[in-house]
């Protein structure tokens, strides 16, 4: 395993690029002001400071391209990763944008790979933060030859691990196709002027056995109002997203999810919750679904398979707990 000390001085981007073996790089702090892509595979890259390694960029969905188009949503990130088997650990990522209800959405982290791990993490901006990949297949469609190929297309599912992360956001800030896990996060609902906030916007198909599972986090405010935050909306049909053992604050909405605007994804959605402890009480739609014991059970015991699988091999005893029936 090679090692390579980086210091904010250095060009990232060229370091990364460079890379032909299993690497791994250690940030010293401060701040890269760089967009970053990574392509290469096996790599792990560690901070030195949690709060105070940050890489850090400011493009946005309504900035105009050097192809004179608009960036959209997906070519805004901050960091995109491409690699395989690519480690993020303790040092932040953000967008810099404050004003999505002006300038669009601005992503920070974009994971447009199968397999990928964050641990210890700050991932920070406004609307759409996290991308988890695949995209939807109508999207794949609409943009071939607007997005690169290596981030646009992806053959199969994907498998994603976010372990005692911090994740900021305000609408749909953590959104897309793939099975991903967030395990003991922090998942924090920053002002907006809009005064509403959507955590999750899950968009997988029907196919897809696993969604979004959070598990023993903790969802609090950043500044957003009391009751106007929900847990997710669906992007599309089938999106799926489960809430286990999660603690919420006095910001969460009392309904706790949304069908999007004037769709009819109440009818597709797939949304479940169980042993959640909140500070207001709650009623939650109709259509979302509380699991049982025994759900909470073996949605756990997923969680536990994938955390080894990535190299946890002791979970805490409290992501393990389950509700009385």
């Amino acid at each position: 395993m090679t090692k390579i000390y980086v210091t904010p001085d250095d060009d990232l981007q060229k370091i990364l690029d460079g890379i032909t073996a299993p690497s791994t790089i250690y940030l010293a702090k401060g701040v890269y002001n760089q967009k970053i892509k990574i392509s290469c595979s096996n790599v792990k890259i560690v901070g030195e400071e949690r709060e105070t390694t940050v890489i850090s960029y400011g493009d946005y969905a309504r900035k105009i391209h050097a192809d004179g188009k608009e960036y959209n949503t997906f070519r805004t990130y901050t960091v995109c990763v491409t690699g395989e088997n690519v480690k993020l650990e303790n040092f932040t990522i953000e967008n810099y944008n404050t004003s999505p209800s002006q300038v669009g959405q601005c992503v920070a982290l974009s994971v447009n790979a199968k397999r990928f791990l964050a641990y210890k993490m700050t991932l920070k901006s406004m609307q759409d933060t996290l991308f988890v990949a695949p995209f939807p297949d109508d999207l794949v469609v609409r943009y071939r030859g607007f997005i690169p190929e290596d981030e646009l297309y992806m053959e199969g599912g994907s498998l994603h691990l976010f372990k005692n992360c911090r994740i900021c956001g305000t609408v749909d800030f953590i959104f897309g196709c793939a099975e991903a896990y967030f395990t003991g996060c922090e998942i924090v609902s920053l002002d907006d002027v809009r005064d509403i906030s959507y955590i999750a916007a899950p968009a997988h198909s029907l196919k897809q056995k696993y969604g979004f599972t959070f598990a023993n986090c903790n969802i609090t405010s950043g500044g957003a109002v009391d009751g106007g935050t929900f847990l997710a909306r669906p992007w599309r049909d089938f999106g799926k997203c489960c809430f286990v053992n999660c603690k919420a604050g006095t910001h969460l909405h009392p309904e706790m999810f949304d069908k999007w605007n004037d769709t009819e994804r109440n009818k597709t959605a797939r949304f479940y919750y169980g042993g959640l402890k909140t500070a207001e009480p709650v009623a939650p739609v109709e259509w979302s679904h509380e699991l049982s014991a025994a759900e909470i059970k073996k949605l756990l015991a997923r969680c536990s398979e994938v955390e080894k699988s990535y190299g946890f091999d002791v979970i805490p005893r409290a992501l393990l707990r389950t509700v009385k029936k």
